[in-house]
């Protein structure tokens, strides 16, 4: 399939560039039969309430119902996600997704039992519990990630109202997706020779890609100026967002918004506060690449939309997709044939939904496991969107190996850990090309494209994570969240952490408004974190070679098997630690300094 130069219906997409979702479901037939077959499990959950300590026998039946229970509704959620994404503008899809959600919380509602009754078992006895039923010893992590919660779990009457609660607090963010993929329309821009260019959220970023300027600031003033426009609407949703997140961290005794969600991954909270402090420490690189991007462009005004441009923009190459592919498997050879036999399964097998379409959801992502993980792409042929594939891929094998390797209790990894695996990938690839380049020219520009990766992953996301810090604190003060407040916000950390060499486009304000993991608590510092987790093990790999490449499998392998600080170990890293923070940035003043040397003629 050649670059897009529209953007086609769903219906004419080549079926070899869609992902199978088949394979979850053969028809939405047998996807409704599978959920009527639903119906029985709340009973069956609920059966077990009030004995389910009475004996280890019944114990371990409870715990392997809801490893059944979890395979079940895992593959229903994801085909009508898949199937929902494909075309969110699909009234059929966007209710087959309702009716997952209504699962969930009939379920949650039938097991709210079951988490204080657990709690409530003394250490002794569940000691003796596993001894005496050797099945048990599977569910020992479980169990224990149970307990640990025990200063924020509430009686079983409290804790089904909390479950029930669960369709309203995820509300504010399915509106907000809905609104912003479905919805909300753009002006079109025009090109030099007059033709119209359509923008949309997945359109955007290879806009302001562009060597045409023009082009560059009118899709920029075209996105912004629209959401100026909503506001007050963006700014609803959020604050809709941030009191439930309040609600559920106040009802369950905890400290902050921020100590909810990181106790749920067992992540230290001084973590998230290390990685703001060092990325603080840090910003004079910051500047000094915003600087020299500046000189290099020859502009009297940097402006917020030249940021996406490549500096050395006659290098740039269309990249079409099977030769991304291609390139990709070279780069992660030195992850060994068993990972590259894996990889190639996913690109013969379409696990990947490759090109945009009208109402596609934007972005990309991995997702699901059983019986493959699907990845959702909006490919656009350039390099960027080969670092894509690697990045998605990474997701991808990492769910593998964690399925592969763990029981169903505890395959599924923390998001701390999540973004390590997709930015090794996206690591090593930029230093295979950088290796085989001879050409002066296209060091620069893989450079730029590297510098480019710390600006928007290591620092644009720790931005990200001090204003998601800040309309917590915001709310938990007990005030709203309005659109004044987040402009002004947004718009002072943008000029902290660009400094004066840019200027800071009162339309940048807005940004705010297109971000969705803000809807995702506490999500994006983590984005950081893995960057500069990833940047330690690849560097690892490449110089000690297979015993890196074994501790990194370890690593790949150990799902949720015990807290992710722990699993990093595995691979060489402690997160406890400024060190990965600091090295990495200290590797982003180094890449400056050579562009700035390679430019120089």
């Amino acid at each position: 399939m050649a670059k897009q130069k529209h953007i086609p219906k769903r219906s004419e997409v080549e079926k070899q560039y869609t992902w199978a979702t088949e394979d979850l479901f053969a028809s939405d037939e047998l996807w409704e039969k599978s959920l009527e077959e639903m119906k029985a499990y709340p009973e069956r959950i609920a059966s077990f309430k009030g004995r389910i300590s009475a004996s280890p026998e019944t114990l371990l039946e409870y715990f392997r119902l809801r490893d059944e229970l979890f395979v079940k509704v895992e593959r229903l959620a994801n085909y009508a996600m898949r199937k929902s994404d494909e075309d969110t503008g699909n009234s059929f899809y966007q209710a087959m997704k309702g009716k997952i959600m209504n699962l969930y919380v009939t379920l949650e509602s039938a097991d709210s039992f079951s988490t204080p009754e657990i709690i409530s078992i003394p250490d002794e006895k569940i000691a003796e519990y596993i001894k005496l039923v050797p099945g048990l010893e599977l569910y020992k992590r479980p169990i224990e990630k149970i307990r640990r919660f025990k200063p924020h779990t509430l009686s079983d009457a409290e804790e089904r109202i909390l479950a029930l609660s669960g369709q309203v607090t995820s509300a504010p963010g399915e509106t907000a997706s809905a609104f912003r993929n479905a919805d909300l329309k753009f002006p079109d821009v025009y090109d030099a020779e007059g033709n119209a260019l359509k923008v949309t959220q997945g359109s955007f970023i290879p806009l302001l890609e562009g060597s045409d300027r023009n082009v560059r600031k009118a899709a920029f003033e075209s996105l912004y100026h629209t959401f100026e426009s909503y506001k007050n609407t963006s700014a609803a949703f959020l604050d809709s967002q941030i009191k439930g997140l309040i609600f559920n961290a106040q009802a369950r005794n905890y400290e902050s918004t921020l100590h909810a969600a990181l106790d749920r991954t067992e992540v230290p909270v001084s973590v998230y506060h290390n990685l703001i402090g060092a990325v603080h420490d840090n910003l004079h690189y910051l500047h000094k690449y915003i600087a020299l991007r500046k000189k290099l462009m020859g502009l009297d005004e940097l402006h917020m939309y030249d940021l996406y441009t490549p500096i050395v923009g006659d290098a740039d190459r269309e990249i079409p997709y099977e030769e991304a592919k291609e390139i990709i498997l070279k780069a992660l050879a030195p992850l060994g044939e068993e990972y590259l036999g894996i990889l190639r399964e996913g690109f013969n097998n379409r696990w990947i939904d490759v090109y945009e379409n009208e109402g596609k959801r934007s972005g990309a992502y991995s997702s699901c496991g059983d019986p493959h993980p699907f990845v959702l792409l909006n490919q656009k042929d350039t390099l960027d969107s080969m670092f894509t594939i690697a990045h998605e891929m990474g997701h991808s094998l990492h769910t593998y190996y964690s399925l592969k390797n763990q029981p169903v209790c505890q395959a599924d990894y923390v998001i701390f850990v999540a973004e390590v695996a997709s930015t090794c990938n996206e690591v090593l690839l930029v230093k295979y090309l950088l290796n085989n380049t001879k050409d002066k020219r296209e060091r620069a520009y893989l450079i730029n494209h590297f510098l480019e990766s710390f600006r928007s992953t290591l620092y644009r996301q720790t931005m990200f994570a001090e204003f998601e810090l800040y309309m917590n604190r915001l709310g938990e003060t007990g005030a709203s969240l309005t659109a004044d407040a987040l402009c002004d916000k947004y718009y002072e950390l943008n000029k902290q952490y660009f400094g004066d060499a840019i200027v800071a486009d009162p339309e940048i304000a807005y940004e705010w408004e297109r971000i969705p993991h803000f809807f995702y608590n506490f999500y994006v510092f983590q984005y950081a974190t893995g960057f500069s987790a990833a940047c330690a093990i690849a560097n690892r790999i490449l110089s000690e070679g297979e015993s890196a490449v074994k501790d990194y499998k370890k690593f790949l392998s150990a799902g949720g098997s015990t807290d992710p600080i722990t699993i990093l170990k595995y691979a060489g890293v402690d997160m406890t630690t400024a060190e990965p923070v600091n090295e990495a940035l200290k590797l982003f003043g180094d890449l400056i300094d050579e562009m700035e040397e390679l430019m120089k003629d």
